[in-house]
C-alpha cells in the first residue's frame, strides 16, 4: 500500500520532472565547488561507472518509478560537467610576486574598486618568464597621475607593473576571487605607477577585438550625446562599459536595489527583445497585404532574436548578457515552434543550457538572482492566470488597471526572490527597494530602452539627437530617484553573512514549493523558513588575521575592533560587510586601542599577542609564547616550539587568512586553505 502510494506521487508529478532538471544537475555541480579536495581520475572513473549503472537499472524500472535513477543520475552528470570545465579552462598563473615590463595587448577597460583606471592584457609578455609559465590574462590597475600613451581597444602597450597571483579569500569561506580568476583565465592582477607605452598601434585583428573596439566607440558616442553621469550610465546599459561611472552613483543604485539596471541583464534583453518583437509585429499586422501574406509574430521573433544577439555582442557579452541571452533565445524559439513562450519549462531550458556551457555560474550571484526572480514571477503570474478573480480583473470594468497591478505584483515578487540572494552575497538589504524599482522600472521600460533603439536607428542618417536627449532624461528620473531614497534614514539593513549551506538550503525549500505539485510541496516552506532562521543564528570568528597578517580584527561588543585604519582597505571592508557592519576602516580602528607593532588582547577570555618585526629574537618569539594562548608573528621566519598556536610567516603564506572561532574547547584557528581545500585555483 506504501509503495502503491509513493508511485501514485511520482506518476502526479511525470509532468514536471523536466523542470528539476537543472536542479539534479546544480546539486552536483554545488558538489563539486564543496568539497575540500580535487577529484582525480580515480574519482573521475568511479561516478562514471555509478552512471552507467543506474542508467541501466533505470530501464527496468517502470515509469513512474524511474525517476527515482534518473535522480542521481543527472546529480553525478552536474558533477562531471563541473570537473571537466574546470579542467577546460585550466591556464597559467604566476606563482611568484612579479615587478618588471608587461607587454600586452588591450583587452578589456574597466575601474578598480578603488575607482582607478583598469586594464585587461591579453597574450601578455613577462620579462624572464617561459611562456609556458605566462598567464593568459594579466589585470593592471593604472595608478600613474599622467596618463600616458591613449589606451584602445587592441593596441598592444608596454607598461611597468607588479603582479602577483589572483588573492584568495579574505577569510576562510569567504569569496573566492581565485576561483572566479581561474575560470575566467585571469592569471595575474596588480597595478603600475608608470603610465603605459605605446609599442604597437591599434589592429583589432580578430572578432573578439573588433567587437570590443566597437563597443569603446559607441561608449564613447553615447557619452558626447549624453554628457555626465546620465550620459555614463546610458552608455553602460548599451555597451556595458562601466569606466566612466562614479562610484558614488554605484552606491545609490545597490543601496536601493536598482543595481540591476545597471547590469545588462534579462531586464535590459527582455526590454529590448520586447519592444523590436512589438514594433515588427505592429507593423506588419498594420499593414493589410503583408498580414495576410506573412506571420507577423514568428517574423518578430525571427528579428528580434537577431537583435538580442546583436545587443550581446556590442554590450560585451558578459556572463549575465550570456545569460540572458540564452533566456530570451528559448522564448523566442518557442513562439517559431507555436509553443507558449513564458513557462517554467522555458526557464528549465535556458537554465540547464546554461549550466552545461558553464556550471560554474551556479555559485555566481548573477545566475542565482536571475533565475530567482524569473522562475518566482513565471510561477507566481502562472498561479494568477489559472485563478478565476484575477481574470475578471483582467476583463472587467477595472482592466484598464490591470497593468499598474501586474507591475506592483512583479516588483514585489522579483524583490522577494532575490532579497536572500542580494543579502547573502551583498550583505545587505534595500528597505525602500521596492518603492524604488515601482518609479523606476516603469521609466526604464517606457522611455529609455524604447528611445535607445530609436536613436540606434535614427543615427544611421544622422538624427539621432532628440531621441538620446529623451532617453537622457528618463535616465536622470532614475537617477534621481535612487540619490532620494539612498539619503532616506533606514534605507539600508547591514546583514551577516551566513554558511553556503544555508542559502542551498534555502533554494531548495523554495524550489520544491514552486515546482513540486500537491498539497505536500508547503513542506518547502517549513525549510525555507528553517534556513532563514539557521542564518540568523550564525556565527561570526572572533578574529581574523589578513593573508599577510598586517590587518587584524577582533570582534568587540561595539562591533569588530581593527587594528589599522589604513591599509588592507579590501579585506578589512569585506570583514566589516560580512559582520553585517556598515562602518569605515579608520572608524572601527577606534573601537580598540593597538599599538603599531607590538600588543596583547584578550579574546574570549584567552590572550592573544601580536608581534610584527623581521629581527625577533628567539627568546622574544618563546616568552611570549609561554605566556599567550596564540601568538601571531607574521614576519618570523622560524619554527615555534612552545604551548601556544603559533601564526608565522610560513602559516600565512601557506594557508592564507585566518579565522579565529570560539569553541567549548577554548580558541581554534582555521585558515583559508583548510577551509577549501587543495583545488586547482588554489595550488
Amino acid at each position: 500500500m506504501l509503495l502503491h502510494g509513493f508511485q501514485a506521487a511520482l506518476f502526479a508529478q511525470r509532468h514536471r520532472f523536466a523542470l528539476w532538471l537543472p536542479v539534479w544537475l546544480g546539486i552536483g555541480i554545488a558538489i563539486y565547488f564543496a568539497i575540500r579536495f580535487e577529484p582525480d581520475i580515480n574519482h573521475i572513473f568511479a561516478v562514471t561507472f555509478f552512471v552507467c549503472i543506474l542508467a541501466a537499472f533505470a530501464f527496468a524500472l517502470p515509469g513512474s518509478m524511474r525517476v527515482l535513477m534518473w535522480v542521481p543520475i543527472f546529480v553525478c552528470l552536474g558533477f562531471l560537467l563541473a570537473v571537466m570545465r574546470a579542467h577546460t579552462v585550466n591556464a597559467p598563473k604566476l606563482s611568484w610576486h612579479y615587478y618588471g615590463s608587461v607587454e600586452g595587448t588591450v583587452a578589456h577597460l574597466d575601474r578598480s574598486s578603488s575607482d582607478k583606471p583598469r586594464v585587461t592584457l591579453i597574450d601578455p609578455v613577462l620579462t624572464k618568464t617561459a611562456p609556458y609559465r605566462t598567464p593568459k590574462f594579466v589585470r593592471v590597475a593604472l595608478h600613474s597621475k599622467t596618463p600616458g600613451t591613449a589606451i584602445a581597444p587592441g593596441a598592444r602597450i608596454m607598461i611597468t607593473a607588479s603582479l602577483s597571483p589572483p588573492a584568495g579569500p579574505v577569510e576562510p569561506g569567504g569569496f573566492d576571487f581565485q576561483r572566479k580568476a581561474w575560470f575566467d583565465g585571469l592569471g595575474a592582477t596588480g597595478y603600475s605607477r608608470t603610465p603605459p607605452m605605446l609599442a604597437v598601434p591599434a589592429n583589432p585583428n580578430t572578432f573578439r577585438l573588433r567587437v570590443f573596439a566597437l563597443r569603446m566607440w559607441v561608449s564613447k558616442r553615447i557619452q558626447i550625446e549624453i554628457p555626465g553621469q546620465t550620459g555614463a550610465f546610458a552608455a553602460a546599459i548599451i555597451t556595458g562599459d562601466r569606466s566612466q561611472i562614479d562610484p558614488a552613483l554605484l552606491t545609490d543604485l545597490r543601496q536601493t536595489n536598482l543595481a540591476h539596471l545597471l547590469a545588462i541583464s534579462g531586464l535590459h534583453m527582455g526590454l529590448l527583445t520586447g519592444f523590436i518583437f512589438a514594433i515588427v509585429r505592429l507593423s506588419i499586422a498594420a499593414i493589410q497585404p503583408l498580414s495576410v501574406r506573412w506571420h507577423g509574430k514568428k517574423i518578430g521573433a525571427v528579428v528580434a532574436l537577431f537583435a538580442g544577439l546583436s545587443y550581446l555582442l556590442l554590450s560585451g557579452a558578459n556572463i549575465a548578457t550570456q545569460r540572458a541571452f540564452v533566456m530570451v533565445a528559448v522564448m523566442l524559439i518557442a513562439i517559431l515552434l507555436d509553443r507558449p513562450a513564458i513557462t517554467l519549462r522555458a526557464v528549465a531550458i535556458a537554465a540547464t543550457i546554461i549550466l552545461i556551457a558553464r556550471p560554474e555560474s551556479l555559485t555566481q550571484p548573477g545566475f542565482q538572482m536571475s533565475f530567482a526572480a524569473t522562475t518566482a514571477l513565471v510561477a507566481t503570474f502562472e498561479a494568477l492566470n489559472k485563478s478565476e478573480a484575477w481574470r475578471n480583473f483582467n476583463t472587467g470594468a477595472l482592466r484598464f488597471a490591470a497593468p499598474v497591478f501586474s507591475l506592483i505584483i512583479a516588483s514585489a515578487v522579483a524583490g522577494a526572490a532575490t532579497a536572500p540572494f542580494s543579502a547573502f552575497h551583498f550583505n545587505q538589504t534595500a528597505q525602500y527597494g521596492l518603492i524604488a524599482n515601482l518609479t523606476s522600472v516603469p521609466m526604464m521600460g517606457l522611455i529609455v530602452m524604447p528611445f535607445a533603439v530609436i536613436a540606434g536607428l535614427l543615427s544611421v542618417v544622422g538624427l539621432q539627437g532628440p531621441a538620446f536627449w529623451v532617453m537622457g532624461k528618463g535616465i536622470d528620473w532614475i537617477l534621481g530617484v535612487a540619490h532620494w531614497i539612498a539619503n532616506l534614514d533606514g534605507a539600508v539593513v547591514r546583514i551577516a553573512s551566513a554558511p553556503p549551506w544555508v542559502l542551498g538550503m534555502f533554494t531548495l525549500g523554495a524550489l520544491f514549493l514552486i515546482l513540486y505539485r500537491g498539497k505536500v510541496r508547503l513542506a518547502g516552506i517549513g525549510v525555507a523558513g528553517t534556513a532563514l532562521v539557521l542564518w540568523s543564528q550564525a556565527e561570526r570568528p572572533a578574529m581574523l588575521i589578513s593573508e599577510n597578517g598586517r590587518l587584524v580584527g577582533i570582534s568587540t561588543d561595539k562591533g569588530r575592533a581593527l587594528s589599522r585604519n589604513k591599509g588592507n582597505g579590501f579585506a578589512a571592508k569585506n570583514w566589516l560587510e560580512n559582520d553585517g557592519d556598515g562602518a569605515s576602516q579608520i572608524y572601527a580602528a577606534k573601537r580598540a586601542v593597538f599599538s603599531k607593532d607590538v600588543w596583547s588582547v584578550e579574546v574570549e577570555s584567552e590572550k592573544v599577542t601580536y608581534l610584527w618585526g623581521k629581527k625577533l629574537t628567539n627568546a622574544e618569539i618563546t616568552s611570549a609564547c609561554r605566556s599567550a594562548k596564540i601568538l601571531i608573528a607574521p614576519q618570523y621566519k622560524d619554527q615555534i616550539v612552545g604551548p601556544c598556536h603559533a601564526i608565522t610567516q610560513q602559516n600565512l603564506r601557506s594557508g592564507g587568512a585566518v579565522a579565529i572561532w570560539k569553541t567549548k574547547d577554548g580558541l581554534r584557528a582555521q585558515t583559508a586553505k583548510e577551509k577549501s581545500g587543495k583545488r586547482l585555483w588554489n595550488e
